[in-house]
């Protein structure tokens, strides 16, 4: 084989071997999932079907974990001044973890009219890893306080879960399904996670996946030509 075919079916294979790299499964995955909401109010049982966003962060030794609805959700008999509302939810942890992860979020920003749809601002919370693998974030129970009353609103579909993060502990541990693993609002414990790329989300993954293929790619090219000039012929 000439020295310019061998080069180009070195480089051919830098690419291939940069390709297989971006093609790994992501360390992260978010669906925008509908959820069906039954809710105990002070004037009787309302529903409401609205699609959640959970998306996740690294930050820190953990994850700042946000829930976003897409649609409001149950109403009130009368005006809701600005402040008067408070919202906070549960999100139900699985796989690798277990348990509930408690989100909160601010008051209302501006008034909400009577008999209208309550828009529920983003809920967060801080999640701190006790086990390392794949653990699901899956919509649990909202709960809206108001002029000193409580709606409860609890997901009657079985949804399935809006965020995947495949995670790392502290210090690396592992673990199967079953543990108890949940983190509430505001109070991140543990230290940072050891040997862990930063995994905000699919976006954010495939990023970092992309560059990796890169880094491949320039690694092949270099090897072909360091391989076609080692074999050039001196000239004298």
């Amino acid at each position: 084989m000439s020295y310019p075919k061998r080069t180009a079916a070195l480089a051919s294979a830098a690419v291939l071997a940069g390709s297989v790299v971006v093609l790994v499964a992501p360390a992260a995955r978010a669906d925008v999932v509908d959820v069906d909401y039954q809710c105990k109010t002070p004037i009787g049982d309302k529903s409401a079907v609205s699609p959640i966003d959970i998306k996740g962060v690294k930050s820190g030794g953990g994850y700042k974990i946000t829930m976003s609805w897409q649609k409001g959700v149950s109403s009130s008999p009368v005006e809701l001044g600005k402040g008067a509302m408070n919202p906070s939810a549960t999100i139900r942890l699985g796989g690798a973890d277990s348990g509930t992860l408690t989100v909160s979020g601010p008051a209302n920003q501006a008034a909400i009219p009577a008999n209208t749809p309550i828009k529920i601002s983003d809920l967060s919370g801080t999640y701190t890893p006790k086990k390392s693998g794949k653990v699901t974030f899956t919509a649990g129970v909202l709960t809206i306080k108001a002029l000193g009353t409580t709606t409860t609103c609890t997901p009657s579909n079985d949804p399935k879960p809006s965020l995947t993060l495949d995670v790392t502990a502290a210090g690396g541990s592992s673990g199967s399904s079953g543990s108890s693993g949940s983190s509430a609002g505001s109070a991140p414990s543990g230290g940072d996670s050891a040997g862990q790329l930063p995994q905000t989300g699919p976006e954010d993954s495939a990023i970092a996946l992309g560059t990796l293929g890169g880094t491949v790619l320039l690694a092949g090219l270099a090897g072909a030509l360091w391989v076609t000039r080692r074999n050039q012929p001196v000239r004298r």
